[in-house]
């Protein structure tokens, strides 16, 4: 490995093509305002970096970056690239991650609207996001101890689970499909409408009016706080444990409930069981990712 170290590069595609290198310690800022710092590169090691220009790292293979900072004016960072590892850095720029397979982070903290469109395969633990729509169009997804906040997320997302999460997000996991949610807190309002074979396992749901027009819904020993007009017109398994303000027109399936302000019945094809004040055991939330 070459290694590049304690250098400043401003000009346009400043390293370009290149191949098997170590940046250590290497700012990439200056007048000349050059894009595309590291574009078409393979076996790049970026570590203790400063990334204050854009699109440094567009169709890259093989990239590790580790405690560095992508600064609100890095935006796009990293786009059409594979097998990434990005450790403790910041990216902080719109845009950050599109279009990227096989992706590992840990320890990041993302402040990125638009974050993770179109990505396949990502891994990311203990990690922070602030985003708006974030992670859209995305599959294969495995989520560990993430704390996430904005509004449209998960949108239309497959094939993917998320654990020990906290998630503070309006219209999340709309049109999503093969998805596990376990032990984690999702809040916001408007959750998970026209999603298919989708699970939520011993988790907190937080807001109005979640989880209509759904099919194949799973709810396991799940707490429902604020929810009222919930169900509506979905194909649902439920057990749930705290009481629920109002529960409408289920399509079918069984709701179990420990009590309910108000069952709402004003739709002909409402063929949903909903039995009321059945004894809940709950299981111990996990405290680890598998």
């Amino acid at each position: 490995m070459n290694m590049i170290e304690n250098k400043t590069f401003d000009e346009e595609r400043a390293l370009y093509g290149s191949r098997n290198i170590v940046v250590k310690d290497c700012a990439f800022d200056g007048p000349a305002d050059g894009e595309s710092a590291l574009k078409e590169s393979a076996g790049v090691e970026a570590d203790r970096c400063y990334f204050n220009l854009r699109y440094p790292f567009w169709h890259n293979h093989g990239l590790k970056i580790h405690d560095s900072d992508m600064t609100e004016l890095c935006r796009a960072a990293l786009w059409y690239s594979d097998d990434v590892e990005i450790t403790d850095t910041r990216l902080h720029g719109i845009k950050a991650l599109r279009e990227c397979s096989r992706v590992k982070m840990h320890g990041c903290d993302i402040v990125s609207p638009e974050f993770g469109w179109s990505v396949r395969g990502i891994e990311m633990e203990d990690c922070t996001a602030e985003s708006e729509y974030f992670m859209m169009r995305s599959d294969h997804l495995h989520f560990c101890n993430v704390r996430m906040k904005g509004k449209y997320s998960f949108q239309y997302i497959e094939d993917s689970v998320f654990e020990n999460c906290v998630f503070d997000t309006k219209d999340a996991f709309w049109h999503a499909r093969n998805v596990v949610v376990r032990d984690s807190v999702v809040k916001g309002e408007y959750l998970a409408w026209y999603c298919e074979n989708v699970t939520f396992e011993r988790c907190k749901i937080i807001g109005t009016q979640p989880l209509c027009y759904c099919k194949n819904l799973k709810l396991i020993d799940c707490e429902m706080l604020d929810a009222d007009f919930a169900f509506e017109k979905s194909e649902v398994q439920a057990v749930i444990t705290t009481p629920v303000i109002s529960i409408k027109n289920p399509k079918s399936g069984r709701i179990t409930v420990p009590a309910v302000d108000e069952i709402i019945r004003d739709d002909a094809e409402s063929k949903g069981e909903i039995i009321v004040g059945e004894q809940q055991k709950t299981k111990k939330a996990g405290n680890a990712c598998a």
